[in-house]
């Protein structure tokens, strides 16, 4: 007998495609067909009840609901709902009592981790097998995985499940997570895992994780109907069934399966889509939920890039939710600032391409050495750009700008209209004989508090204009006073500035840039820097 068993959730996760809603003969068909396929746990639908029952839906009230629909001849397949903590009354739970479901999935997000285990206790009381389904599980940490644990152990459940609800998980994770949790639940507790496509690694993780559990814990992998699910789907049934088979001496019936799929879901993929595609693999990088992908998608004219700008933007927390109005605002603000700069880009390069580069940005040490810095420029005779910096003693090729602040603050000297200017879409979008305007959603990338910080845009931009060689002046990083400029006039108030997190965000941003850079020029520091060792 095999350690692994398969349950098909394609009436509970494929419900999210059909809001639920299947249909009566169709609910019976399709659960009638797994269990001929020899299905070993078959999921019913959702135990929820914010909305009102309606029959043909996979949204039950009370268990005894799920009753009309289940053979007369259960098989030995065991049959389950899942119960999410925050949309169900868990006193509507009727006493198990052989005649409909003999399990509850209890499904509960990070923050109610506490709450639920009342939630989860009274399942059992009540005579079901207590499946433990914590929602992201990327999202804890090993310590908050194991005090998850140590706190559901006493319940003795049937089974506790990694779920990549984001479907965010590598071959590693999914490894560290396996081993964390084996060794801390309690000793005949089935392991369950619940993955998603977003990545195209649902089936291959499905059977490293039936590998790894070998001779050390019995599991239940779930899987639906060719992979039947919200966004990206799942692991398909049909699929885990094949590979069961030649692999684990299984006995899956694959020809009921398939008519399962001929008679019930093929007609549902006509108006309905799932599966891979370029937007949920995106979703997957970012751990984001699927209908922040699904809202904008619908947008005309976005394309996958503009995506992955947006969930970059909105950052890492609120992508695992989703917040219409933040779409909106985040996808206005970046449309605002997208621009076609191919021209632009390609006029840079002829003047700058194969030549040295060197940024002047505007930290004091510019002034304490400023005699150092144009005996450099008179030696090397590099093209010297400044950014956000307007010097006399220096003879700029260019000045430079993606903070609107610093942009609107120089564009008022009488020397600025006489310099040649690149600027980023995000401040102007206007050009003329005097101003190259590159696109600013091309030079961000988030993650950082500081995200914005104008050298290291510019270098990115100088990524993409090859250069032979990239110097630094005035790069010097931030005190934890209000003397941190050339400038005066370009300090900033001490408390708008935390000088720890900037420092840190412009390491680690540089650290970024030296991987991914697309060129491997040198980059050389005139000035003292606290960021210079990331080039030594």
């Amino acid at each position: 007998m095999s350690h692994a068993k398969l349950l098909d959730c394609t009436l509970r996760d494929g419900g999210y495609v059909v809001d639920k809603y299947f249909g009566e003969t169709e609910i019976r068909g399709i659960i009638k067909g797994l269990l001929d396929a020899n299905l070993d746990v078959i999921e019913c639908g959702f135990l929820d009840d914010t909305d009102p029952y309606e029959p043909g839906y996979t949204a039950f009230h009370y268990v005894s609901q799920i009753t009309p629909y289940l053979p007369e001849n259960r098989g030995n397949a065991s049959y389950v709902c899942l119960a999410d903590y925050s949309r169900y009354d868990i006193s509507k739970l009727e006493p198990y009592d052989g005649t409909s479901i003999d399990g509850v999935r209890a499904c509960f997000f990070k923050k109610e981790r506490y709450d639920v285990i009342e939630f989860c206790r009274q399942i059992k009381e009540k005579g079901y097998k207590l499946y433990v389904q914590p929602v992201d599980i990327l999202g804890y940490t090993d310590a908050e995985i194991i005090e998850l644990i140590e706190s559901i152990n006493p319940l003795e459940p049937y089974a506790f499940s990694i779920v990549d609800t984001f479907g965010s998980m590598f071959k590693e994770d999914l490894q560290r997570i396996f081993h964390l949790v084996h060794h801390n639940l309690a000793d005949g507790v089935n392991m369950g895992f619940h993955s998603h496509n977003n990545m195209q690694m649902s089936f291959a993780l499905s059977q490293e994780f039936i590998t790894m559990s070998q001779g050390l814990r019995k599991v239940v992998v779930d899987a639906t109907v060719c992979g039947m699910g919200r966004g990206a789907g799942n692991t398909n049934t049909e699929l885990m069934m094949n590979y069961m088979n030649k692999k684990y001496e299984g006995t899956y019936n694959i020809d009921m399966a398939l008519d399962v799929i001929d008679n019930y879901i093929d007609s549902i993929r006509t108006e309905h889509e799932w599966g891979y595609s370029i937007p949920y693999y995106i979703a997957g990088m970012y751990s984001a939920h699927v209908n922040n992908i699904s809202y904008l998608s619908k947008k005309a004219g976005i394309i996958s890039k503009d995506v992955r700008y947006i969930l970059n933007k909105i950052g890492p927390v609120k992508c695992k939710r989703y917040e219409y109005d933040l779409l909106e605002e985040t996808y206005l603000e970046y449309m605002n600032s997208s621009i076609d700069d191919a021209a632009a880009i390609e006029n840079l390069k002829k003047a700058i391409s194969g030549k040295e580069v060197l940024l002047i940005l505007p930290g004091k040490s510019v002034m304490a050495q400023e005699q150092k810095i144009a005996d450099y420029i008179n030696q090397n005779h590099p093209i010297v750009i400044g950014v956000n910096l307007i010097r006399d003693i220096f003879q700029m090729d260019y000045i430079y700008f993606s903070n609107r602040s610093r942009h609107d603050y120089w564009a008022n000297d009488k020397r600025y209209p006489a310099l040649k200017k690149i600027i980023a879409s995000n401040v102007k979008q206007d050009s003329d004989n005097m101003t190259s305007i590159v696109d600013f959603t091309k030079l961000i990338k988030c993650g950082w508090n500081y995200l914005d910080n104008s050298g290291i845009l510019l270098l990115r931009l100088l990524d993409q204009l090859d250069v032979s060689k990239v110097s630094l002046a005035g790069f010097d990083g931030f005190d934890g006073n209000d003397s941190n400029y050339a400038k005066k006039a370009l300090e900033k108030k001490e408390s708008d500035l935390d000088a720890k997190q900037a420092n840190a965000d412009i390491l680690s941003m540089l650290s970024d840039y030296k991987s991914n850079r697309s060129t491997n020029c040198p980059i050389n520091f005139i000035t003292p820097s606290r960021f210079s060792k990331v080039f030594e």
